[in-house]
């Protein structure tokens, strides 16, 4: 038995954020109740307490939108490494990209990588391709891969340009009632991805990636989305066009997600000047407004999901020329501490919204048993601590490609606990009473 003692409840399943106890038993949230009743039931039970004063204790986050690089890509990151990340970073639950070499569009590598991820302390899903190759010409068998485990269906890093073959890949999504995620970038109005066109692109004397090429299929898709009835998710939005155009969407109906990266929410196109590749990422940052809009569109729920788009990549790649380096960035370790930092310091949102844009929203948009304390509920659980100053840096991940290295930010993981057993702890000892 674990109980977590001295700590503010934060449940947004439950409309609950209150001073209280955490009571764990059997790897399950056994009750919530009040610090004196907690107390007096650890002196006469045989248990380990967690003191979390001064500490925000909430369901484990959830993340639907990682690169773990396994298979193929091992030197960026494994699932070995890359659950470590993750739980450093107060996550629970991850969802895995399918761009792996080769890519998940067949039995063999979906087992593979459900079976490696069984073998970590997180707890790993997978998004399935929704092309074959993700070459975007021919379906995989959805039907079949989610019947042996796909969480939902992706070509995230390669946009899906047919419309009539995204149709029927909505259609079967929307009778499978499994989420299809969506990168929005139309190749051929870019010259240069991972950098904006405008003020960025400028500075490189490259073409970069202007707005049109998000803009453009977001509004195809939302359409295909509406008429379909499929759960869409449109991933890492980056304008302010992007961001009014879901949220048009979503008057009309109710199977419209998105989500906002913490890279996009913090950081604009001077970031890319200052860092280069570093800040270098499909989709680029964008404008001062754009940045604006995503935080206004997590505000009113228009954007329901932060995700970190986690995608590691070796010191050499990085160091190349901007042109030739890879695009992304490392997101797992800083996206808390990003979220408190920039989102509820300034007001934006509140911790309960955080924890249900981080926790809450994407368990449900992928069917997940987390991001709740509900009572019988798997005792996956973060314990952090708002106030805490901490440099980023020191990472668990195999890659450390990220413009926030050296930064101060505001917010630390103290403890993840995955199944009512303590999986990270930042004091790397003993820390129980």
């Amino acid at each position: 038995m674990l109980i977590i003692k001295n700590g503010t409840i934060v449940d947004p399943s439950n409309k609950i954020e209150k001073k209280a106890s955490l009571i764990i038993e059997d790897g399950k949230i056994k009750a919530i109740s009040d610090d004196a009743a907690a107390e007096s039931f650890s002196n006469n039970t045989q248990c380990e307490v967690i003191d979390a004063k001064d500490c925000i204790v909430a369901p484990a986050l959830v993340d639907v939108h990682v690169h773990f690089r396994d298979p193929g890509f091992t030197y960026k990151e494994d699932i070995s490494t890359g659950a470590k990340a993750a739980l450093k970073g107060g996550f629970g639950s991850v969802v895995l990209m399918a761009n792996t070499k080769p890519p998940v569009d067949n039995e063999e590598t979906l087992n593979y990588v459900i079976e490696k991820g069984k073998t970590t302390d997180l707890k790993i899903y997978t998004c399935a391709t929704v092309s074959k190759g993700m070459k975007g010409q021919a379906l995989t068998d959805m039907e079949t891969l989610r019947s042996k485990g796909a969480a939902g269906f992706t070509d995230d890093g390669a946009p899906l340009m047919d419309k009539e073959l995204l149709t029927r890949a909505m259609q079967k999504a929307a009778a499978l009632n499994v989420p299809i995620s969506l990168h929005e970038e139309n190749p051929a109005l870019i010259t240069n991805n991972g950098i904006n066109r405008g003020k960025a692109s400028e500075y490189f004397g490259i073409g970069g990636s202007p707005r049109e090429a998000e803009i453009s299929l977001i509004e195809r898709d939302l359409e295909i989305a509406l008429e379909t009835g499929a759960p869409l998710n449109i991933q890492h939005i980056s304008t302010k066009e992007g961001v009014e155009l879901v949220r048009r969407a979503k008057r009309r109906g109710d199977n419209i997600h998105a989500e906002a990266t913490p890279h996009h929410f913090s950081l604009t196109e001077e970031a890319a000047i200052k860092y280069g590749a570093l800040a270098k990422m499909n989709p680029p940052l964008r404008e001062e407004a754009d940045r604006l809009a995503i935080i206004e569109g997590l505000k009113d729920n228009t954007i329901d999901i932060i995700a970190t788009d986690h995608a590691p990549h070796s010191a050499e790649e990085k160091a190349k020329p901007i042109t030739e380096a890879p695009s992304g960035i490392i997101g797992l370790e800083t996206a808390l501490p990003l979220a408190i930092t920039n989102l509820l310091e300034t007001g934006a949102l509140t911790i309960s919204e955080i924890i249900e844009k981080m926790s809450l929203n994407p368990a449900r948009l992928y069917h997940l048993n987390a991001g709740t304390l509900s009572i019988g509920a798997p005792a996956d659980v973060v314990v952090f601590d708002t106030g805490a100053l901490q440099t980023a840096g020191g990472y668990a991940s195999k890659s450390s490609n990220s413009p926030f290295t050296g930064k101060k930010l505001k917010g630390a993981v103290r403890y993840t606990i995955i199944n009512g057993i303590i999986k990270y702890n930042s004091f790397g000892c003993s820390a129980y009473l």
